[in-house]
């Protein structure tokens, strides 16, 4: 995202050539509310919805507003595509339980837990078309926001959130638990010290006894929009040791032995001794994870089974799993390799970003394969035996789409090299919202998801009829 922000970088040193500076101070979460008798807080426990027989997940990657446009042209196809669930029309976008989003990923996200089937008709005109960078560079240069950005508190990060509060109405995380039918949010941020994911979920809030339910959605999305140099890390304070901790999960000995299992286990044993790490500084969430998906993944792992996901689900009440990952990744605009000379600094970085960063994306995706085939193998075990909430019927449909499935040569290349910015050209805009409902429509993995969600509608149907 370099282009107009790197002005922002000059409103910083005019600013710090202002006389005198701003001791303003910022947002910074809150502990988590005391109990009435003088104990330390509780974690709140993870507050769990219904499972449906149809349970579909969808995770977002990074990519700037490219990615935000490629990602709403999914979410609109799949609204279009039409089932029958306990003999009730739905759509397969109706029935998602979680969205997670990194980066450009998170802002699509966040709109679409916030707001709903809203997001289909106002995200566009509301951030996609609007220039939501210019807009950002006039905030910076507002005699009031250069003075505040002579404060050690205040970075340009925080110019960004104010226009995400915009965007997201000033939302909480706590408003989105209130609204009926809002599906989880999971917002991906990396630690700036350990260089590991950080979620904006009550699990990771838990770790540092801090109130998730008070924290905007804007600090969230900026801090998961947070390109390091270019924009600042965003910070909370960890207060860990001023709540109860919640209880552990039991494991089992295959997943304690799982070294992402081990990996996820050291992340949280860090941030429980605030003594050491007072404060925790976050950067874009594309740092560690451009996915939206590796933590998900990690914590099933690490849970140990992939039923161990929906404890309160009914014995074999879930009846089809569905994750869709959208990858809006693009190519590099120029090859270093191509040529003896030595590469100048925003090539190093673009390479750095979209090679190094593209590895990691195909590592995750990877990953993603091999626990799709374990869980396959757990459905076909567990699914129908007492206790399991799989039905016997029950199917696991992983649908990765990506804006290399675009069908069109042309097209395609075209939009793979769409920069990574957060406005980008109308036109840029309604053709990446029209190719991410092409590319999903023509991935053979969501036809065979379709397919299966009729038969599904079919066999429901030949039940209730009544016999000749």
């Amino acid at each position: 995202m370099t282009g107009r922000l790197n002005l922002l970088l000059l409103a910083v040193a005019l600013a710090s050539g202002l006389a005198g500076c701003s001791t303003y101070r910022p947002w910074i979460n809150t502990g988590l509310p005391a109990s009435a008798d003088g104990t330390p807080a509780a974690v709140p426990a993870p507050q769990r919805r219904a499972a449906s027989p149809v349970v579909v997940a969808v995770t977002l990657s990074g990519g700037g507003a490219r990615a935000a446009a490629f990602g709403l042209g999914v979410l609109r196809e799949m609204k279009e595509t039409i089932f029958r669930v306990d003999g009730q029309p739905t759509t397969l976008l109706d029935q998602v339980g979680l969205v997670s989003g990194v980066s450009g990923g998170s802002i699509l996200a966040a709109h679409y837990a916030a707001f709903g089937d809203e997001t289909l008709t106002r995200f566009e005109p509301d951030f996609l078309l609007l220039p939501f960078e210019a807009g950002l560079i006039k905030q910076a240069f507002a005699p009031q926001r250069m003075y505040r950005l002579t404060s050690p508190w205040y970075g340009r990060s925080h110019i960004l959130a104010q226009r995400f509060d915009e965007l997201y109405r000033g939302l909480t995380f706590g408003d989105l638990k209130a609204r009926p039918g809002a599906p989880d949010l999971l917002v991906t941020a990396t630690d700036l010290t350990t260089g590991a994911p950080f979620d904006f979920t009550p699990e990771q809030f838990g770790l540092i006894c801090a109130d998730l339910a008070h924290t905007p959605l804007s600090f969230a999305i900026a801090a998961s929009s947070a390109v390091p140099i270019l924009l600042s890390p965003m910070t909370l304070k960890n207060r860990a040791g001023e709540c109860s901790p919640a209880p552990q999960p039991a494991r089992s000995g295959d997943a304690a032995a799982d070294y992402r299992a081990r990996m996820l286990a050291l992340s949280a044993d860090s941030y429980r001794n605030a003594k050491e790490r007072p404060f925790i500084h976050l950067v874009d969430g594309g740092v560690s994870d451009n996915t939206g998906a590796r933590l998900m993944l990690d914590r099933l792992v690490a849970g140990g089974s992939m039923a161990s996901s929906f404890p309160d689900a009914r014995p074999g009440s879930i009846r089809r799993l569905i994750l869709v990952a959208v990858n809006s990744e693009r190519d590099l605009a120029e090859r270093v390799d191509a040529s003896d000379a030595v590469p100048t600094t925003s090539q190093v970085i673009e390479t750095l970003v979209f090679g190094a960063g593209a590895r990691d994306t195909q590592v995750t995706l990877a990953m993603l394969n091999d626990d799709a085939r374990r869980w396959q193998e757990e459905l076909r075990r567990t699914r129908g035996k007492p206790g399991s909430p799989f039905a016997a019927d029950a199917e696991l449909h992983i649908v990765s789409v990506s804006l290399h499935d675009v069908p069109d040569d042309k097209i395609r290349h075209s939009l793979l090299r769409v920069p990574t910015a957060f406005t980008i050209e109308a036109f840029d805009v309604r053709a990446l919202q029209q190719a991410g409902a092409e590319a999903l429509r023509g991935t053979q993995a969501f036809t065979r998801a379709k397919a299966s969600l009729n038969r599904l509608d079919r066999l429901d149907r030949s039940q209730a009829a009544p016999s000749p």
